[in-house]
């Protein structure tokens, strides 16, 4: 393959079972490398990449290694959540081999393309996996690489052509700096990620700096309420792009979109909640921005079926609804409330909620009783930890204390089928970025044989 990665015949992924990464293994399987690499556990994800071929190894060990892959020809890739003394990722760094985080290596594709990055502490995955399904079903030539599994797709990762790039613009390590977009967008600023960056300021800067790499501030869209230059979007709000005539028919929103260039009648979007019609309006600005043809976009919005974990109906009945999201912090919960009231308005709502990092707990924990507290009944989880050690003073305990409900309850992932189904309440949530998702289809199965 000529150009970036000219010099490169095979490409190995340390972590290669991550929803990021495993996207940038079927990029290269697809343009011809050997692909091949490492993870600490066996999941759906890896084996669909064993499906097309790829060596994966669940040892960390240098033996387990396939052949061939140590040679210098090898681009090594690996993520932030790999610890430094991974004896596979310190062998790779001895600086013989191009070693590259996951971002830098998406940074080099979006040089090779004309680039449409999402970026935003929320709706990024929906936003991207919106528009790449806007314009691969409007025929533009498209690659797209997202951080959830497209329900329209089985995937995470599109392929329609190489002329434009949808990629998602990871704040975390301040990792969206090494792209260089052609249009992107900015989804929110709610301050994340502070054991990383400090203080809030350095977080809004850093979103700056973001939206400054576009060369063209016109094709910076974001909210109004941002403090941002560039092409508004909202809702009833005078945006550049705004959603009007907003009403819910059939169990889908129907509206109208004001854009720069016109307006668009009658738009219908399934997907419930004001933060995903934002979403959608956000990546029909991105669409409409680089000439996709308007007239294919009502059908391709309607058509789409959302991103698994991104209120996923995971079980229907009579008595109950059971949606599984990916929430996990304060203005994501307040995000499904308002979805859940729309469209829920008369029915009880339980929601079952995984805290996500130590960190993250203890830096917003009055905002997170704040959002829990308006749910009928709250079950809290233990802190899932992923990266971080715990932090003395920080658990599920001091938070469900702060939480303004007589109906809370600390419990553990065995009781919850049994206290899901015992109870009255007709909307239950499972919102959490760990591995709460996981216990979804033992939950589904309990309802299903009751």
């Amino acid at each position: 393959m000529s150009g970036v990665f000219k010099d490169i015949a095979r490409v190995y992924f340390i972590g290669i079972g991550g929803i990021g990464m495993s996207a940038l293994a079927r990029y290269f399987k697809a343009r011809g490398f050997a692909v091949a690499g490492y993870d600490k556990t066996q999941t759906t994800l890896t084996d669909a990449l064993v499906e097309l071929g790829i060596n994966i190894t669940f040892s960390d060990q240098l033996d387990a290694i396939p052949d061939g892959f140590e040679q210098t020809d090898t681009l090594v890739v690996y993520t932030p959540a790999i610890p430094r003394q991974h004896e596979q990722l310190q062998f790779f760094s001895t600086g013989v081999h191009q070693i590259h985080k996951r971002a830098v290596v998406l940074g080099m594709i979006t040089r090779t393309s004309k680039s449409l990055a999402v970026a935003g502490t929320h709706g990024k995955t929906t936003t991207s996996a919106i528009l790449g399904h806007l314009l691969a079903s409007c025929n533009v030539p498209v690659t797209a690489f997202l951080g959830g599994i497209a329900e329209n797709y089985g995937s995470n990762y599109i392929a329609k052509g190489d002329e434009f790039t949808v990629v998602e613009a990871d704040e975390f390590d301040r990792s969206f700096l090494q792209l260089r977009p052609d249009v992107a967008c900015v989804t929110a600023m709610d301050a994340d990620h502070l054991d990383i960056y400090g203080s809030e300021e350095e977080f809004e800067k850093t979103f700056k700096e973001f939206a400054a790499l576009v060369p063209d501030p016109k094709l910076v869209l974001h909210p109004k309420k941002l403090p941002l230059s560039g092409t508004t979007v909202g809702i009833e709000d005078g945006a550049d792009y705004e959603a009007k005539n907003i009403r819910v028919e059939d169990g889908a929103y129907t509206f109208d979109l004001k854009t720069p260039r016109g307006e668009l009648k009658s738009l219908r979007f399934s997907l419930p909640g004001h933060h995903n019609l934002l979403n959608a309006i956000t990546a029909l600005g991105m669409a409409i921005s680089i000439g996709t043809p308007t007239d294919c976009l009502p059908k391709a919005l309607f058509e789409f079926k959302g991103v698994r974990r991104r209120f996923s109906f995971a079980y229907r009945s009579e008595n109950k609804v059971l949606i599984d999201d990916y929430a996990h912090h304060p203005t994501e919960i307040n995000a499904v409330f308002q979805a859940v009231s729309e469209f829920y308005p008369n029915q009880k709502k339980l929601v079952v909620f995984q805290p996500h990092l130590y960190s993250r707990t203890r830096d917003f924990l009055p905002e997170f009783a704040l959002s829990l507290a308006q749910f009928d009944q709250v079950l809290l989880l233990d802190i899932y930890p992923a990266r971080e050690l715990p932090i003395p003073g920080v658990n599920s305990a001091v938070l469900l204390e702060a939480i303004a409900n007589e109906k809370k309850q600390l419990v553990s992932k065995i009781d919850l089928p049994d206290l899901i189904q015992k109870s009255d309440c007709e909307v239950i949530l499972i919102l959490g970025a760990g591995d709460i998702g996981v216990e979804v289809k033992n939950i589904t199965e309990h309802l299903h044989a009751n």
